[in-house]
């Protein structure tokens, strides 16, 4: 009876900013695919590299998140989304295993463009905290996928197979490059 009433619930505001910034990574191929990517080239490195690229990955990301929000100028972003996803297919694909230092520093690069992303794309009216809360839970979940798929095939001893996935990922990156 009184319109006002229903704007108690306009899906906007702060009481849903965990949920937005959780399912916000799970709206584009390309955050999908770098985070799967991303799982399965740590558990191909293997050892540590396991749970510390994924873990240095969500905590870059979640730094260029703040530098999103604050709206620092950063011109590569979009070119720096499909080459995460070119090289990091590619790396999969070839089974290369680069230095460790090497390849937190190429991972960090490319979380810094992942998390600026997000950060640019936050909605002035959610809370920070709750928002990069949910999209580091988001991506920490789709790196475990990788990790798990590619352990899975490892155990099947077939490793040779992660190489068709790369191969798509970097095939993704390349058309994302062409259409930037």
């Amino acid at each position: 009876m009184l319109p006002f009433s229903v704007a108690a619930h306009t899906g906007l505001g702060e009481h849903n900013s965990w949920l937005h910034g959780f399912s916000h990574p799970f709206g584009g191929l390309d955050h999908v695919l770098a985070m799967i990517a991303v799982g399965i080239w740590a558990a191909q490195m293997g050892g540590r590299a396991i749970w510390l690229v994924p873990t240095v990955f969500v905590v870059v990301m979640v730094l260029g998140g703040l530098l999103g929000i604050v709206a620092l100028p950063l011109f590569f972003i979009e070119h720096g989304i499909a080459l995460s996803l070119l090289v990091s297919g590619g790396l999969i694909a070839a089974a290369i295993r680069l230095p460790f230092f090497m390849s937190i520093s190429l991972i960090s690069v490319f979380a810094l463009c992942h998390g600026f992303a997000h950060g640019n794309e936050m909605l002035p009216s959610l809370s920070v905290f709750s928002y990069a809360t949910g999209f580091a839970l988001a991506t920490a979940l789709l790196h475990l996928c990788g990790v798990g798929l590619a352990l899975w095939i490892q155990k099947l001893g077939r490793m040779q197979l992660l190489r068709l996935p790369g191969l798509a990922i970097a095939l993704v990156g390349v058309s994302f490059l062409l259409t930037n």
